[in-house]
Parts: C-alpha cells; structure tokens; sequence
C-alpha cells in the first residue's frame, strides 16, 4: 500500500475571484489613521466602511446591493468627535453596529432598514469609561446586547449595552495596549494579544486570568490572537527577526505551541479572519496584496497551507462576510470586502463543484442570528452556545426579525413604527415556520379579513352618502 503524499482536502481548490467593476464600490474616502483594525465590517444587509471625515470622526454604511460609484454628499454616521477606530455589527441583529473611537466613547447605532437617508449623528446609547482612544469593539456572539471594548488606556470593559452600564471592567491585567480581544465561541473567555508580547486567556466573569504565554512571538510588532471552536488559539506576529509568524496555542498547555510555522519578512499585521464551520483561516495582511488560506486540523502539522488568493493592489483592510450572508447556490465559502485608497471590492472564494446540488460538507449548520441567552443571564453565570440554522434553502434575512427584546431594553424605544408593522409578515418567509410564527400567522390573518370587512361596510356607507349628497345638490 502506498502512504498518501498528498494530505487530501475539499479546500485545497478554493477559487478566489475579485467581482467586476460594476459591483465594486467607487470614489470611498478610506480612513487613514494608523490603526491596524480591519476598517470595515460587513453582514447579510450591509457593508460598513470607516471613512475620512474632517473634524471628527465617520463611517458609511451602504446597502450590500448599493455598489457603483458612491455619491460624495452620501449620508455617514458621524457622531464621534475624534477618528473611527473599530467597527463591528451586532450578530443579533442586522442593523445594530458599534464603532469606537479616539475621543474616548463607544456607541451603539441602529441603522434604517433601507439604509442612511440622511447622515447621523444621534447614537441610539453611548457608552463613556475608557480614559484613552478606544481601538476594539467586539460583540458577545451569544448573549443579547453584550459588547467588548478595549481601549489605549490597557482596559477592557464589558458592557450590557441594554442597559448602557459598563457591568465588567478588567483594569490590572494589560500593563500595556491591547492589540486583539476575541470571544471563544459560547462566549465565556475571551483572549487578547498586548503589547507586552503576551497572549492571555481570560474569564471575563471571574475577571481572572486563566492561562498565558509569554512571548508568544518575540517581534515588537503587533501580535493578533483568535479562538478557535475547538478551544485553542491561534495567534499572528513577527520574531525576533521581524520575519511573520503564526501560532497554535492550547490554553490548558500554553508553553509549547502546537504549532509554530514562519511566513515571510513583511512589516504588514496579519489580520486573521476565521471560519469555524469548515476550520480554516484567512490571513489578511495590511498593505499585502493577497490572502492566504489555511487548514487547521488534528493532524500534524496542525495548521496547513492551502492556497494564495493574490491580486495587484495592496489592501487598507478587509470585512469578512458572515456565513448566513453567503450564496450556496455557487458554492462560496467565503466573501471578504477589500479596501483600496478609493474603493471597497468583493472578492468571493469558492469551492468549483460540478453538481448544482447543495453541498452539505461545504455548509455544515452555521450560527444564525437568534441570541440563546440574554445579557442578565450572562452576566449570571448561564453560557449557550450558539443557535444554529440550516443554509439548505438558501439564507432568507427576515427584516428586523429580532429587535423585540424581552427585557426593557434602549433599543426598542428606537424602534420605528413602520418596523414594527413589516415584523409579523416576515414569518411567513422563513423556511420552516415554528408554531409560535404559525399562531401570529392565523392572527395576521384574522386582523386582515376584519379590517377587510370594515374597508368594505367603510366603502358601503361612502356611496350611501354620495348618493344623499346628489340629492341635496339637485
């Protein structure tokens, strides 16, 4: 029997492909602050992109079918007083985004369901804690309302953004900035990557630190730090001799990486973008002109390469499209929006299969947009995971489908009254409707047929009263 020289892999044939000019978005004053953030934020609905602004700081935030060129007076959401750091969408909800800034303050946004008609500049609840800029914003990917911000002054704050209240505020733990936060998947650690070279998990709830690996990568350039769904990170950063390096680290045994492998020699941070559904990484390196593509398995060597998606220009940042906003029918995998100088590019990865058929290996269940818990039950001490549905018959984002909360919540004061009239008539477009939706379905139904009824007896009595009015006239 011959040994198998080549590891076999579904992904090993990603095709990666820049859409063409007519779905780019054009004439995009990107942001050039020296912040290594991605810049930009994308989900099913809409792409957000961190712009220049004079006197203060700005983001735009365009429908995903808005591409062409964009006019130069296009509304932006502009309430900060200093640069845009970091952006970031509610994974609950499609039209809630945070951003934070230089002027010290992180808001919360609730976007128009048809996007910016005009610019705004009113935050639906600003959260004020940080002393200095704040650089990351990340939302808890399974409890309502939870958001993570890290900011230059080495603190990370945990907020229940219902409430406007920061609930944890983690002050001793980083004696220098913060490069990355991230939640694992359940949402009940966090790890970060600091400046310190020092890559720690923490447990934000017990606000101890469970597990940390000093010099991680001993390059001073800034380091990156992810989980992965199995519970390791996986970490990005230079050596000593400034030469890029990636890691993969298991917290229950942080002194010897997994897996260590060394890249190339390039000043730009690796941006790391990760797919938990199929285990591979996206490495977006700023000012590099390609993303690389890796598996990480439980097999040695652990993390293997795959390909090299390469294009002519260099990249200011990346949004990675969630798995929910993706189109099966053409077997993508992966949707990321590149930033050039002037302009926002999709670009999709695909896997080329023959059959037209859906491929259940290439779209395992995948996170949807229902919250298992609320923020008080978090913050008691309750984990979830998260709540899966089912890509098969093609995504269908309903509008608005969860901004119903059942605590008293900031966000359903902004609610405007035409969403709430649309919400009901969503139901009937998910695939498979619950019981609960079939029981709003009947009484949707029934408030229809009486208020046909009154439009009818209403039209009746409007001609009775024509007719007595000719009368009079004659």
């Amino acid at each position: 029997m011959f040994k198998r020289v080549v590891r076999q892999s579904k992904f090993r044939h990603v095709f990666g492909q820049a859409v063409k000019n007519d779905q780019c978005y054009d004439d995009i004053r990107v942001s050039r602050v020296t912040w290594d953030s991605a810049f930009c934020a994308v989900n099913p609905k809409f792409v957000a992109i961190i712009v220049e602004a004079s006197g203060g700081g700005a983001f735009m935030v365009l429908p995903l079918h808005k591409s062409g060129r964009i006019d130069k007076a296009y509304p932006t959401v502009c309430g900060h007083t200093g640069p845009v750091l970091d952006i970031d969408w509610c994974p609950h909800n499609d039209h809630v985004i945070a951003s934070g800034s230089e002027d010290c303050t992180v808001m919360v946004w609730q976007i128009p369901e048809n996007g910016l008609v005009t610019s705004m500049s009113e935050p639906v609840v600003m959260l004020e804690g940080h002393s200095k800029r704040v650089g990351i914003v990340t939302w808890h990917p399974t409890a309502r309302n939870i958001l993570l911000s890290a900011g230059c002054d080495n603190v990370v704050i945990v907020w229940n953004v219902g409430t406007g209240e920061a609930m944890i505020t983690l002050e001793d733990m980083h004696p220098d900035i913060i490069f990355s936060a991230c939640w694992n998947r359940n949402g009940s650690l966090i790890c970060t990557a600091c400046k310190d070279k020092k890559v720690r998990v923490i447990d934000p709830r017990k606000e101890e630190i469970i597990a940390e690996k000093d010099k991680a990568h001993e390059g001073a350039r800034p380091m990156r730090a992810i989980f992965l769904s199995d519970g390791k990170v996986f970490t990005t950063g230079f050596s000593r001799m400034s030469e890029r390096q990636l890691g993969l680290w298991d917290p229950e045994n942080m002194e010897e990486p997994v897996s260590v492998h060394e890249m190339d020699t390039s000043n730009g941070v690796l941006l790391p973008f990760y797919d938990p559904d199929t285990n591979v990484v996206y490495l977006c390196g700023k000012g590099d002109s390609s993303i690389r593509y890796f598996e990480i398995t439980d097999e040695a060597p652990f993390v293997h390469y795959l390909n090299t998606f390469t294009t002519k220009e260099p990249q200011r940042g990346m949004g990675y499209m969630p798995k929910r906003g993706l189109d099966v029918n053409k077997c993508e995998i992966a949707r990321f929006y590149k930033l050039h100088e002037r302009k926002c590019e999709p670009i999709i990865m695909t896997v080329p299969r023959k059959s037209d058929l859906f491929q259940d290996d290439l779209y395992p269940d995948t996170a949807g947009p229902d919250a298992p818990l609320e923020a008080e039950e978090w913050f008691e001490g309750k984990n979830g995971e998260p709540v899966l549905i089912s890509l098969k018959h093609g995504y269908i984002p309903g509008k608005n489908r969860d901004l119903k909360v059942v605590k008293k919540n900031i966000l359903d004061n902004k609610m405007s009254k035409n969403t709430e009239n649309t919400a009901p008539a969503v139901k009937t477009a998910t695939s498979t409707p619950s019981i609960k939706s079939e029981a709003k379905l009947e009484e949707v139904l029934k408030e229809i047929k009486s208020l046909r009824e009154l439009v009818s007896s209403q039209e009746k009595r409007i001609a009775k009263l024509e007719e007595q009015l000719s009368k009079m006239d004659i």
